[in-house]
């Protein structure tokens, strides 16, 4: 294949950004698309964290039981909206069916596969400006009430999987973070993970990067993709860009409505996720409550929190109390955090399919035109190794694992 093949990367958050550089770096010609403009949905607000241990799907059967509580409780992590229940119940029908343990085991290993050199391919994709961006303090998983030997059977279920991962008493936890409450009584420090103190900044260095080397960005609406003579078409709103010799789609949670448009059937649902961004700062590395489900992040402007899980459409408004409350939280996981006022509210909806794998192939009938998006929790995560999968299947090579377990036909 000629490298001055043209390219459009559909999707401007951080999975197409990572895919428009590393196709950029590699001698195409890349023009980028995307309505809202560079990093502006979850690319933007998302807890900063390179959360490479997080290899279980969220699919997980000990998770029925506690549903009815869940639900009832409005400080629970999750909320579905009543008026979406009866449109995403059949996406919480496979997201039941992919709780059975052959499923359950088969998932986790692919997404050990993702996880396992994520970071390692944001310094490959970055290079020099790698250092500025990424920082491997490590992050927390902290117990207030958990029961030791319950927190050393989810330590040896981490380790069985090859994630790095110790034990803290509550005296090593202060050492580590003196500003955690003497609540908390033990934590799990994950030793090979990051967090960046901006995304958006991260996001922001990508696009320079893709730019400096000749990219383009187009801040439209891609409304059609069509095939012209042997080259691609691509309409937006306003007019037709064509003769491209590929389309790579990573448009998140709006995937559904273009991969419809194709013949694919992909169920997608918009995970919505919320943060409360305060100017105060209190943390070196990630901090997530086990009990409490949501994380802290320091950033440069403050401190991050971020998490819960609502389902309600892209369309209805963000509901902000569920931003407010992570505030509550903090109070108590935190010293001297009584006076704190609430900070900056976001929500962006996290692209989540009911296996917790995303989609990384060719379209099957249509193999100028690769899928790239459904990163659900870790999309930040993932999104410069994804690159480098994509790349290779532009380049028509081999990848350096199997990613059978991502393509599209396992929903058709």
């Amino acid at each position: 294949m000629e490298k001055s093949n043209k390219i459009a990367v559909i999707g401007a958050g951080i999975v197409g950004l990572c895919n428009a550089l590393q196709l950029q770096q590699q001698g195409y010609q890349v023009v980028l698309f995307d309505k809202h403009g560079v990093g502006e949905q979850c690319s933007k607000g998302n807890a900063g964290h390179f959360a490479t241990e997080q290899v279980f799907p969220l699919a997980d059967k000990s998770l029925l039981p506690k549903l009815p509580k869940m639900l009832l409780d409005s400080m629970s992590p999750l909320r579905i909206d009543w008026r979406y229940f009866v449109k995403a119940m059949p996406w919480f029908a496979k997201f039941c069916q992919n709780m059975l343990s052959s499923k359950y085991q088969r998932h986790t290993q692919a997404l050990k596969l993702l996880n396992k050199d994520a970071i390692n391919a944001y310094a490959r994709l970055l290079g020099d400006n790698f250092e500025e961006h990424v920082t491997l303090s490590g992050s927390l998983l902290t117990f207030e009430h958990g029961n030791l030997n319950e927190i050393r059977a989810l330590q040896n279920k981490f380790l069985k999987e090859g994630i790095k991962v110790q034990l803290l008493n509550q005296d090593e936890v202060q050492a580590l973070e003196p500003q955690l409450s003497i609540r908390i009584k033990y934590a799990l420090l994950f030793t090979e993970v990051g967090h960046t103190s901006d995304p958006f900044q991260l996001s922001l260095c990508v696009y320079n990067k893709f730019v400096s080397l000749g990219g383009q960005f187009v801040q439209q609406q891609v409304t059609d993709i069509c095939q012209a003579n042997c080259t691609w078409k691509v309409a937006t709103q306003q007019t037709e860009h064509s003769e491209f010799d590929k389309i790579i789609v990573c448009t998140g949670a709006w995937s559904k409505r273009l991969c419809k448009q194709l013949g694919y059937r992909v169920p997608i649902e918009a995970e919505r996720g919320y943060h409360n961004m305060l100017s105060t700062h209190a943390l070196s590395r990630p901090v997530a409550s086990a009990e409490r489900q949501f994380i802290m992040t320091p950033m440069n402007s403050g401190l991050r929190l971020a998490g819960t899980v609502e389902f309600a459409g892209l369309e209805a408004p963000p509901m902000y109390d569920r931003a407010a409350y992570l505030l509550a939280h903090a109070k108590n996981m935190l010293k001297d955090f009584d006076d704190v006022q609430q900070g900056e509210h976001w929500m962006g909806p996290r692209p989540s399919l009911p296996d917790s794998l995303p989609v990384i192939c060719e379209a099957p009938n249509h193999p100028n035109i690769i899928f790239s998006f459904g990163h659900q929790h870790l999309g930040l995560t993932q999104a410069a190794i994804n690159s480098e999968l994509v790349a290779n299947l532009v380049a028509k090579q081999p990848s350096a694992f199997d990613i059978s377990p991502y393509s599209i036909t396992r929903f058709q």
